[in-house]
């Protein structure tokens, strides 16, 4: 598996890696257009993520918009919604027009609020079909 982890916070990223390093290939990226960027990049390299990791606030290019970004990347290369990148929101956030719209105009899978707990991050993979075990 491999996971794009997007978090301005270097602790954030740091623990996430942490996490899921066990499981997967981990790569980061430090705000949306970083994130943008690296999607494209492991696309046009034939080593596409499977989970996306992307906290909402960031500089640059919010969380939000790197999600529609995201999902605009995969329409433009023929990705069908079957075989696109699974995206957790990770983020402190509890107003829920922003989680709202994330999840559903961004096509989130889920939403863990930080700070993120190890048990809860890996009973999501296992829901999201990304591992089997934990």
């Amino acid at each position: 598996m491999r996971v794009l982890i997007v978090d301005d916070d270097f602790y954030s990223r740091s623990f996430l890696e942490y996490i899921l390093h066990p499981y997967a290939a981990c790569d980061v990226a430090e705000n949306g257009e970083e994130a943008v960027m690296a999607f494209q990049r492991a696309l046009k390299d034939q080593k596409p993520y499977d989970l996306v990791c992307m906290d909402l606030r960031m500089p640059e290019i919010d969380g939000s918009e790197a999600m529609r970004e995201i999902r605009d990347v995969e329409k433009d290369h023929g990705i069908d919604k079957g075989s696109r990148a699974k995206i957790i929101i990770t983020s402190v956030l509890e107003d829920a027009e922003d989680t709202h719209n994330a999840m559903f105009l961004g096509e989130a899978m889920a939403f863990l609020q930080k700070p993120i707990e190890e048990k809860a991050l890996l009973t999501e993979l296992k829901r999201l079909g990304l591992v089997t075990e934990h």
